[in-house]
């Protein structure tokens, strides 16, 4: 087919009526203009909720476009010689845009012999500078199409960039990637854009001229939409995802995620037997779930979920915070066996001091009465904590129930003098208490700056000796102890009240509400725009959850992510605190005020974990 182009001259076509390229570039397109009235019937991506899945390819605007050039690299000096671009929607062309381009150097024999242009005829052609925003323009509101499209939207990026134009966040569909999932090997030899040309019969040929090379990717995107249909491809996002390395297992199971809600909440993946294997949360259930679908899901683990998976259950929340909490219930209550965290609250480590004349430390499972440092997620960490208390404060070490009249055998930690032998009655149970058990009572429940301050004491000395190796020992026990204290301090601080009210905005402009009783939700609601949120706060308040502290302790009613996700959500800067039972309050010279010095710990312990690494 001949070039409509005649040599010499240079037209766009655009929306039917043919425009002259403009000789002076005028001021750069901005990155996300306003709709035009070209497009007045477009929706933008913003339109449908922000789900880019949702855009039925029926309704998309594509902008079919192809590149002639001097060479193979933006990046090489190589120049843009014509552009072709297909405006196309629902099987119906818009318009046109098509150009020569003047690259500013000579044409290549080589590129002369492939496309037919010459020097001669690029020389009165515009620049590209002067092209692009006409081009921009035409681009505007749709999705970018073209065979191998990383090449000619290379180019284009790389000419923007150059010129001073934002190149607007544009969606891209490469007819060469959709042809190598939809088309075997057995049928065609290869994906080159005339091969497969030649294999739809497509009204136009290729010839690498930019025009023509447009309009037979015109056709051929139409021959692989209707393939995609047997593959359940039914919109833009699900186009854009099969064109990628999408495994046939997730494929295959991507009609699980049809019909979930577009609302906040959590979803479980539920295998034959109907036992949950994954449960995750979102602000959009039914997107996220899709993306367990999509090339960029590659992680093995929740590979081999999808292969075994039946079902998936979804329950919306009010807000995100009730999804969250659902979340680490459900998560506590089926132990799901492709969820790494959360699956067991309950085997956590307390360090508690026990109730006898003299008291030593014990790690259990449950706080119980009395003075009880965590929780721990593991017992190394707690025997850390451990340890750094038996630094810092003469506590025995010794398991034997001691008597405070009957002296027992002492210990090679009494005769070395680092005990004070209670168990040889050379300390009187009042003395001890106020050089051991008190002090640790306070650093847990009060100022543990004497603890932390005698630690340093030690770790400045060992410093000093040049003893690294036990200093680094003590400096991660240093920090598993004060790391402790603080999120004791921090979750003891709301599990003490009887009850806490919270309320946020949301995006709509109503109110995202939680009632909170001892650290656990009691209750979640969100009141709509336009309504008193008190109207809500009290129908939410009718069907809270009655809470009751079973035992003492600083977690008594909820597990210790939970209340730290509720913490996380009250103390942020948006949320309100509506109604208050009781005063919430912080010890004065708590841990709270050695975050920093907890900070500078941390940060020490990750430098020397990346140097012996190295």
């Amino acid at each position: 087919m001949p070039n409509p182009i005649p040599r010499g001259q240079t037209s766009a076509t655009w929306t039917g009526r043919s425009v002259p390229v403009v000789a002076a570039p005028p001021p750069p397109v901005p990155a996300q203009p306003e709709p035009g009235p070209a497009e007045s019937t477009q929706l933008s991506f913003d339109d449908i909720l922000g789900d880019p899945f949702a855009l039925d390819l029926v309704h998309t605007t594509f902008v079919v476009l192809d590149l002639e050039t001097t060479g193979g690299s933006p990046h090489d000096g190589d120049g843009i010689t014509e552009i072709g671009a297909v405006k196309v929607r629902g099987g119906e062309e818009l318009g046109r845009f098509a150009t020569l381009v003047n690259p500013g150097q000579p044409i290549p024999p080589f590129i002369t012999v492939l496309t037919g242009i010459t020097t001669a005829m690029v020389l009165p052609a515009p620049k590209i500078e002067e092209v692009l925003p006409g081009l921009l323009e035409f681009l505007r509101s749709t999705v970018i199409v073209a065979h191998n499209a990383p090449y000619d939207v290379g180019f284009l990026k790389a000419a923007c960039a150059r010129h001073g134009y934002a190149w607007p966040a544009l969606r891209v569909l490469d007819t060469a990637a959709l042809a190598r999932r939809a088309i075997t090997k057995d049928e065609i030899p290869n994906r080159k854009l005339g091969t497969l040309a030649h294999f739809f019969h497509t009204p136009h040929q290729p010839n690498h001229r930019a025009l023509d090379d447009a309009l037979a990717t015109v056709d051929v995107l139409h021959a692989l939409f209707e393939r995609l249909g047997s593959f359940r491809v039914r919109t833009l996002g699900d186009a854009i995802e099969f064109a990628k390395a999408v495994s046939p297992e997730q494929r295959a199971k991507r009609t699980l995620a049809e019909g979930l809600p577009h609302a906040p909440g959590v979803y479980i993946f539920r295998g034959p037997d109907e036992r949950a294997l994954y449960v995750g949360t979102s602000v959009n259930i039914a997107t996220r779930v899709r993306s367990y679908f999509t090339a960029a899901e590659k992680r093995a683990r929740i590979s081999e979920m999808i292969r075994i998976a039946h079902r998936v259950d979804s329950v919306v929340c009010a807000h995100q915070l009730e999804a969250q909490v659902r979340e680490l219930r459900l998560i506590a209550a089926h132990a799901p066996p492709y969820n790494r965290r959360s699956k067991h609250p309950d085997r956590v480590w307390w360090l508690r001091l026990t109730d006898e004349a003299y008291p030593r430390l014990s790690l259990v499972r449950t706080p119980g009465p009395g003075i009880a440092l965590g929780p721990f997620q593991g017992r190394h960490a707690a025997q850390a904590a451990i340890d750094a208390c038996y630094e810092a404060l003469p506590l025995r070490q010794c398991t034997t129930k001691l008597s405070a009249k009957t002296a027992s055998a002492i210990c090679a930690l009494a005769e070395l003098g680092k005990c004070h032998a209670p168990c040889d009655l050379r300390v009187s149970v009042q003395e001890y208490a106020d050089v051991a058990a008190a002090p640790f009572a306070e650093a847990v429940t009060g100022d543990p700056e004497p603890v932390i301050r005698t630690l340093l004491g030690r770790l400045r000395r060992l410093s000093d000796a040049q003893r690294y190796e036990e200093a680094g020992a003590l400096r991660n026990r240093m920090t598993a102890f004060l790391r402790a204290v603080i999120r004791l301090q921090r979750l003891s601080g709301l599990t003490a009240l009887a009850e806490v009210v919270g309320a946020r905005r949301d995006a709509a402009g109503g109110w995202e509400i939680a009632i909170v009783r001892h650290g656990r939700l009691a209750a979640a609601i969100t009141a709509p725009p336009g309504t008193h949120p008190r109207i809500s706060l009290e129908t939410a308040r009718v069907t809270a959850e009655t809470v009751t502290p079973a035992q003492p302790g600083p977690v008594p009613c909820a597990s210790p992510e939970e209340t730290e996700r509720i913490l996380d959500w009250l103390e942020h800067p948006n949320t309100r605190l509506v109604e208050v039972s009781a005063d919430w309050a912080s010890p004065a010279r708590g841990a709270a005020r050695l975050k920093p010095l907890l900070t500078r710990l941390e940060s020490a312990a990750g430098t020397r974990m990346m140097n012996e690494s190295a």
